[in-house]
């Protein structure tokens, strides 16, 4: 009910700062499909690492056709094709070609199956019937099951560029999160002052208890939006996205300086976890600690599934930082992955 009432008020927020999208009225109606039958759903939600099947299935079979799968990239304006088909045999295209396959459980299918999902793998997806002047599609949209996390560097906020951001989750086994991302995630609780480079190249931060640094108190929640950014010039921080973990991240006890904990879990046959591993093991497995660890980028942080008083005194659940310490200190232990 309080997440229902946060969205309520956001959508009657209407002023400079806050996102409101309408459908145009007296849009053009979708052309009747001829061939293709329509999904029964067109949002197919999975993880990293599952197999999904992807809907494209023929009524009838038109002479000479040919189905192609596209990948719709709204970053460059352009889609990428991923495969086509004319029935009988078919060609792979780009760098999902190793872990793509058309379904064909029966004649009339052309349903594409994605084995390995990857964090990548999110978005919209078009399956097109190519028959000369007869042409129809019907668009997908794969949505992975996640968590969004705010990042920002060592040395302070507002650092990254569109590129480095893009970067920076890539290196925190995550990549930068979609608008639709970050708006499921302020749902949820995201309550965050720092703006942050999104994937389209726009930059907002989501905020649930309005107050004076954040836009001031008399605005509504929301998604307070800056728009799209200049991607070379314009620095601020990166909201990242990752899913289901492959593999296991457990803590190591100790009073160790950042070397000496990549150093223990070397030792146990495992690497120091990311940021974007321990969020993962928080939202998926459950993870709860009230110890603070060495992350590889040389933060210290804890999960916390149970809020309780004694592990930082917040309300809510979620992963603890102490920012940056020294490298020096012997103070925490570690966080370590091992993949599976």
């Amino acid at each position: 009910m309080h997440r229902v009432l946060l969205a309520s008020l956001w959508l009657l927020a209407a002023s400079p700062t806050s996102s409101i999208f309408q459908k145009p009225t007296g849009s053009p109606a979708t052309p009747r499909l001829q061939y293709l039958l329509e999904p029964l759903h067109t949002a197919v939600h999975t993880q990293r690492g599952a197999t999904a099947t992807l809907p494209c299935v023929l009524r009838a079979l038109p002479r000479n056709y040919r189905v192609k799968w596209s990948k719709v990239e709204p970053a460059n304006y352009g889609e990428n094709v991923i495969i086509i088909t004319n029935g009988l045999y078919h060609k792979n295209y780009g760098p999902l070609s190793p872990r793509v396959r058309l379904r064909h459980s029966h004649r009339y299918d052309a349903s594409l199956t994605i084995t390995d999902v990857a964090l990548e793998d999110e978005g919209r997806y078009r399956c097109q019937l190519v028959n000369g002047l007869e042409d129809e599609s019907v668009s997908l949209t794969l949505h992975l099951e996640g968590v969004v996390f705010p990042y920002q560097p060592s040395n302070g906020r507002y650092r990254f560029n569109y590129n480095e951001a893009k970067r920076a989750c890539e290196q925190q086994d995550a990549r930068l999160a979609t608008y639709q991302q970050l708006y499921k995630a302020w749902m949820e609780g995201l309550d965050w002052c720092n703006a942050g480079w999104v994937l389209d190249g726009t930059v907002h931060y989501p905020i649930i208890n309005s107050r004076e640094p954040c836009g001031g108190r008399l605005l509504l929640p929301g998604i307070r939006s800056y728009g799209p950014k200049d991607k070379q010039r314009d620095r601020f921080d990166a909201f990242c996205f990752t899913s289901a973990l492959q593999g296991e991240v457990y803590f190591i006890r100790g009073h160790l300086s950042f070397k000496e904990a990549g150093q223990a879990c070397r030792n146990h046959g495992a690497t120091i976890a990311k940021v974007g591993q321990l969020y993962s093991a928080w939202k998926f497995l459950g993870l709860d600690r009230c110890d603070g660890g060495w992350l590889a980028d040389g933060s210290v942080r804890y999960p916390i599934t149970t809020p309780r008083q004694r592990c930082g005194g917040l309300p809510e659940p979620g992963v603890r930082s102490f920012g940056f310490p020294s490298k020096e200190l012997r103070t925490y232990g570690t966080y370590c992955f091992v993949g599976t």
